[in-house]
């Protein structure tokens, strides 16, 4: 969902890099390929497929997930199966994910029989193996795991500042009990992580017994859990798939002292009292009805108290965002709020954007 782009639309990839890098990240050990029917305007799974031809297909897992909050009958199962095979140029998907499932998506799939068209896709041999993803409270995560013998693995969002988040390590631990595997999503919060922390945070990391990048940190406490089958990285860039793999390379479950965990633990404890919003940049709230570029102006938001109020943050959301995007045009209709997977509370925060950055300086 983080492939590169060009001119900065995020439905117009750079497919001969985002090609190149795939096929690098397969050639030096990635064997797990995720990706999905909304991403990049509904381009990323056309441009894998072709990633993956030359006899790249047969060195991977590929997983990709249905569109769950599209289906109105139980045709589309089918429909949306069939299209999704023909765009990636494939007859089968290894990893096959009910997409983002939540409180009003997983009764509404049930009922129209979800697993019984499972069941026949894996009999057919289109599916591999059926898991979901999972956007909602714990509460809800452990209704879904009472179906857990219906499902093979379950993909949750995961981070050193989220582990108490949604699904969190309570989920993770509960699905591997239940013999699933976890796929983790958003390890590095969106690349948020491996941004300049603020002050605080950073004295924090000063007093580290290793040195490592910040986003090798977060990659490494989420390694670190034996719970965790695979860590999923949004790369849109080369040097993003070289430095992964030397993380990777490094990684292993238990490899952090007690010392290490403990420091991140109070990194977690800084990020929290530092006003960190949780958005991870997925971009599933646009397009706004008003025009309103909802993920750059809560990214300056982050800068902003990130930095400790930085008046040069402000010259900079003028610099970003344009008059027309500006969040003051904001009509609080909340259908960004229905759509987003963090359930923040974008309307209130789009009113606090408008008067931090209500004018230059």
């Amino acid at each position: 969902m983080r492939l590169p782009t060009i001119g900065g639309d995020p439905s117009k990839i750079d497919e001969p890099l985002a090609i190149e890098m795939i096929r690098y990240a397969v050639d030096h050990g990635v064997n797990y390929v995720d990706t999905a029917w909304p991403y990049h305007g509904g381009r990323s799974e056309v441009v894998v497929g072709k990633a993956l031809e030359e006899g790249y297909r047969e060195k991977v897992r590929l997983a990709t997930k249905m569109p769950t909050w599209l289906v109105e009958e139980e045709g589309d199962f089918d429909r949306f199966l069939g299209e999704q095979l023909k765009r990636l140029g494939v007859d089968k998907i290894d990893f096959y994910l009910l997409h983002g499932l939540n409180k009003s998506r997983w009764p509404k799939l049930k009922e129209l029989g979800v697993f019984d068209w499972a069941e026949g896709a894996l009999e057919e041999g289109r599916i591999g193996h059926l898991g979901f993803s999972f956007h909602d409270e714990y509460n809800v995560f452990e209704d879904i795991l009472r179906d857990s013998d219906r499902f093979a693995f379950c993909q949750i969002q995961l981070n050193y500042v989220d582990s108490d988040y949604q699904a969190g390590v309570r989920g993770m631990r509960l699905a591997h009990g239940k013999g699933l595997a976890v796929v983790v999503m958003e390890p590095i919060k969106g690349g948020k992580l491996a941004l300049p922390p603020p002050r605080e945070v950073g004295e924090i990391w000063a007093r580290a017994p290793v040195r490592r990048p910040l986003a090798e940190w977060a990659l490494q406490w989420v390694w670190n859990h034996p719970e965790v089958s695979v860590a999923l990285s949004g790369m849109s860039n080369m040097r993003h798939v070289v430095e992964n793999l030397e993380y990777a390379d490094r990684s292993g479950a238990g490899s952090l002292s007690e010392e290490e965990l403990a420091l991140i633990e109070e990194v977690r404890e800084a990020y929290s009292r530092a006003g960190f919003v949780g958005c991870t940049g997925c971009r599933y709230c646009m397009p706004c009805p008003s025009g309103v570029a909802i993920p750059e102006v809560l990214e300056l938001y982050n800068e902003y108290f990130m930095s400790g109020r930085s008046e040069a943050v402000k010259e900079k959301y003028w610099e970003v965002v344009s008059e027309e995007e500006n969040a003051r045009h904001c009509v609080a209709c909340g259908a960004c709020e229905e759509k987003c997977p963090q359930g923040l509370p974008i309307r209130r925060l789009m009113s606090e954007a408008s008067r931090i950055f209500a004018r230059r300086g």
